[in-house]
């Protein structure tokens, strides 16, 4: 009994609102009361109402919404609605964030987290178990190919559930620029229809439009040795390199090369001896492009560390020995030119297929979207997990059916223009998986086994660490209100349950590789979560952001080779490197996707950020202010830092890094 006071907040995007009537009930412990509210839900917008109430109803538990409609069924985006009760009682939050369709009614249970064994009142059980049936009937799991992770059963985003898509402006940007790029490498191909494409130079003619002013440094000095090796640890995939324990056995020195011999086993005795292995690409199938067939190789580079903390190459194997060539061709800074230049783009092109399929398709969009889909399957609304996670699954989904069906695709972007194109590029992603460890996609673990950490000049691994333990910090911080001893994180099903479902279902049995399937500690659950925020946020804009950078010059990361690879040096001219390296039409089509799928979103939200609210609890909101403030102090660091070098490593700067993989 008495006066309620009602805002309703409707959502600031696109087509947002609504000219349906809404019709809204409060839902206490001892009834319910139907509230004749005049609401016309309009974007962005907050209404604030007065009722009163005549009956009782108790402390409320739900609000529950209907929207009506006559002729067009006119979708409503809902954030919250907050509700005062009489007198000087406290408001209620009842979180919605979701699209608001068809003549159903919706509940929205109020939203203060709490575990499963937490409620007092089996309404609450009886709505989480409802709203999973539910959730687990609209998003299932499909298999794209054998042998990857699962993904949404989605073949088209008109499949997709309707609150993961993209909103209105998000969808139009993604359009318009992806028609926008088609219309410049058009522009290109005009441009260069009569022109020749004989040396290096030429590459010039399409390098203009979308660019960045770090690949016009690339540009101008790409051809360096010291560039070639800063990319091993800074550039757009730092994940490759390693440290060398001893000499690679693949590795064949014959007769002659004794000094070369003698060199590598000095490093490895000074412990400044790296190297960089592509062995996953030995064997992939080719991809045949306009009927002219594409080649791979499998390289393997050693490079050493010099006193001034640069990483610079000594050799390159293109291929693995072999019963037909049990001697590769070895090349080295002092053969000539043109020889050792083909040979580092040869580097290159396996770094750019390795990247892409591996660190980014798999490592980071693939994971993520298991994580996504097990988190709508496993956890409802009132989880406190499900509130930590919903802004870093934003969009997902999404981006990765349009990856499916655009890129990957038969007949996609790997098919026109990457030598792994034409199912290369499944076998490659089998294997990726087949490698993928827990430990991989946790930074400490995998900077540690690489040999990595306290190194000089490496600069992803130094930001990526510190990233790591504040991320680590929020999630202990958050994880810690909720579960006070481990017992209560063994003894909750609906987080066991979402466990199980990443590791044996979404990423298909991946327990043998180190993924867990329980939680038996608060620290377990914590490092899980990390790794999964981790990987959503910061590993993404690492592995993303460089595309524009390091890819718009083709020559640096040639996206296709299309001659062999070279078994003699004297004969290597300019022909070959232009015969070998991407035509006009590859390379136009590099620098549009990549820039496309680089760039930073428009609408993008950074770490730390939440456009939604989900936890109402203050205590929660104290720990995000924390892990928001160190995320600041961390961005001011890294900016004086950038200032003093001629290569700024801004890939992780926090202000740079987007909340969850929309792109």
């Amino acid at each position: 009994m008495g006066r309620y006071r009602i805002r309703v907040a409707t959502g600031a995007w696109l087509f947002s609102g609504t000219h349906n009537r809404v019709q809204l009930w409060l839902v206490g412990a001892r009834g319910a009361a139907e509230l004749e509210l005049q609401l016309r839900a309009a974007r962005g917008e907050e209404e604030e109402f007065e009722h009163d109430v005549s009956e009782d109803v108790g402390p409320l538990q739900f609000v529950q919404l209907r929207k009506h409609h006559s002729l067009v069924d006119d979708a409503w985006f809902c954030d919250r609605i907050v509700v005062q009760g009489p007198e000087a009682s406290a408001e209620a939050t009842f979180p919605c964030y979701q699209w608001v369709q068809g003549e159903g009614i919706l509940s929205l249970p109020e939203g203060t987290a709490c575990l499963a064994g937490n409620n007092a009142l089996d309404v609450f059980q009886r709505h989480r178990e409802k709203e999973l049936e539910d959730r687990q009937q609209t998003y299932r799991w499909a298999s794209w190919r054998d042998r990857l992770p699962l993904t949404i059963a989605a073949s088209t985003t008109d499949d997709l559930p309707l609150n993961v898509r993209f909103h209105e402006k998000k969808r139009l940007d993604f359009e318009w620029t992806l028609k926008a790029g088609a219309l410049e490498t058009i522009l290109k191909r005009v441009y260069t229809l009569l022109s020749s494409w004989d040396h290096l130079e030429d590459f010039n003619q399409i390098f203009w439009g979308q660019k960045s002013v770090l690949a016009e440094k690339v540009h101008q000095c790409w051809q360096d040795d010291e560039i070639f090796g800063y990319q091993f640890l800074n550039g757009v995939n730092p994940m490759v390199l390693r440290r060398s324990a001893s000499l690679p056995s693949r590795l064949v020195l014959p007769s002659g090369t004794e000094a070369l011999r003698a060199q590598l086993e000095q490093e490895l005795q000074n412990n400044s001896l790296f190297e960089a292995d592509y062995i996953l690409l030995d064997g992939i199938p080719p991809n045949v492009i306009r009927g002219q067939k594409q080649y791979l190789a499998a390289p393997l580079v050693l490079l050493k560390m010099d006193p001034r903390g640069k990483l610079l190459p000594l050799v390159i194997q293109l291929q693995p020995p072999n019963s037909s060539s049990p001697t590769p061709t070895l090349f080295q800074p002092s053969d000539p030119p043109l020889a050792w230049l083909l040979a580092k783009c040869w580097v290159r092109n396996a770094d750019f297929q390795v990247h892409e399929l591996q660190y980014h398709l798999l490592n980071t969009h693939l994971v993520a979207e298991v994580i996504a889909v097990a988190t709508m399957r496993c956890l409802p609304g009132l989880h406190p997990l499900f509130k930590l996670l919903m802004p870093h699954i934003r969009y997902t989904m999404e981006i990765n059916t349009r990856a499916r069906a655009q890129l990957i695709s038969d007949g996609g972007v790997f098919d026109k223009a990457m030598n792994t194109g034409g199912g290369g590029h499944v076998v490659l992603l089998q294997r990726a998986l087949a490698q993928l460890t827990y430990c991989s996609l946790c930074v400490p673990d995998d900077l540690a086994e690489r040999g990595l950490l306290g190194l000089r000049g490496a600069v992803y691994a130094h930001d990526a660490l510190q990233l790591w333990g504040m991320i680590a910090r929020y999630v202990e911080g958050i994880i810690h209100i909720f579960y006070q001893k481990d017992d209560v994180v063994r003894q909750d099903p609906e987080l066991q349950a979402w466990c199980r479902e990443i590791t044996e279902v979404g990423l298909c049995q991946a327990q043998n590789r180190g993924f867990p399937v329980s939680f038996q500690t608060r620290d377990q659950l914590c490092h899980f979560l990390t790794m999964c925020i981790f990987t959503s946020t910061a590993q993404h804009a690492a592995i993303n952001q460089g595309q524009v950078d390091w890819y718009a010059w083709v020559p640096n990361a040639p996206c296709t080779m299309r001659m062999p690879p070279p078994t003699t040096k004297e004969d290597i001219t300019m022909a070959t490197v232009m015969g070998s390296l991407p035509d006009v039409q590859q390379a136009c089509l590099q620098m549009t996707i990549t820039w496309h799928l680089g760039r930073q979103q428009p609408d993008m939200v950074p770490l730390g950020h939440h456009k939604e609210k989900y936890f109402s609890s203050p205590e929660v909101e104290a720990v995000l202010m924390r892990f928001q403030t160190a995320l600041k102090t961390l961005e001011k660091e890294m900016t004086a830092r950038n200032e003093q070098v001629d290569l700024p490593y801004e890939y992780l700067k926090p202000g740079r890094i987007e909340n969850s993989i929309t792109i």
